[in-house]
């Protein structure tokens, strides 16, 4: 079993439940020594990736249902988009793990890692959202996150930049007005998981931010300089306020990138 291949192999299943298990299986091999890795492989991009279920129904983010708290249904649509944004997050992270060859040992277990505990967090709010009456699949999504990442399958520091800290730091920001918001309707086991979830985003965009600048000081690039260009040439949203500063500090932005982002 090599750690990449497998990974791009659990990208390609379609099957939520089987590809939350699979990286379980996958980390624990990892971890038992029974898994090797390769990192000079350069595989050929296969075309059925990212493995999707049949449902939900992608849409443009404008047609993805409102988000009315006070209502059982409503709560539901936030719990699954927040799913949904897991289970993107799952295959973001299995495919930084297989695309990209050459790097330290070190980005690929830091990933592996990333795509654990975004399966344990998809787990969580699709459990909920049985406990609610519906189940991952029973409402429209969109999929701005994977779209980002196929504009970046080019470029690590570009993946890197644009995806876990800019597309998945915004989590960092949104996090404590959606926690509140589930707290005032009385929904506190969607709370404690939210809790759950910002903790480990914190090391999420941690080890991207610590990547991005690992790349950076190996091409020589400084890295807002660096930042700002790719986020041009790629098109990125910009980032909106109000940023969580303790949360962005705490996942390894500086306080010269937080000025930056203020002020962009």
């Amino acid at each position: 079993m090599e750690l990449r291949a497998q990974a791009l192999y659990i990208l390609s299943q379609t099957n939520f439940t089987d590809k939350t298990k699979a990286v379980a299986a996958l980390s624990n091999a990892w971890a038992s020594g029974g898994c090797s890795l390769d990192t000079s492989i350069k595989f050929e991009v296969p075309n059925n990736i990212p493995g999707l279920p049949i449902k939900p129904d992608l849409v443009s983010p404008k047609d993805v249902a409102r988000r009315n708290m006070r209502t059982t249904e409503g709560r539901a649509v936030m719990i699954h988009a927040l799913a949904h944004i897991e289970f993107n997050a799952i295959n973001l992270a299995l495919d930084a793990v297989w695309r990209f060859a050459d790097m330290p040992q070190e980005y690929y277990a830091d990933w592996l890692k990333v795509a654990v505990e975004e399966a344990y967090h998809f787990t969580l709010l699709n459990e909920h959202l049985i406990k609610l009456g519906y189940i991952y699949g029973d409402f429209p999504a969109h999929n701005s996150l994977w779209e980002m990442a196929t504009r970046t399958t080019d470029d690590i520091l570009a993946r890197i930049a644009l995806v876990p800290r800019t597309m998945e730091a915004r989590g960092l920001d949104a996090s404590p007005a959606l926690r509140s918001k589930v707290a005032q309707v009385g929904d506190m086991e969607a709370a404690v998981i939210l809790d759950i979830i910002l903790r480990d985003e914190i090391g999420h965009v941690a080890i991207g931010n610590f990547w991005f600048n690992w790349l950076c000081e190996t091409r020589g690039l400084e890295p807002i300089s660096a930042y700002a260009a790719l986020a041009k040439q790629y098109e990125a949203p910009t980032p909106r306020k109000p940023f969580n500063h303790q949360a962005r500090l705490a996942a390894g932005f500086t306080e010269q990138e937080l000025a930056w982002l203020e002020n962009a």
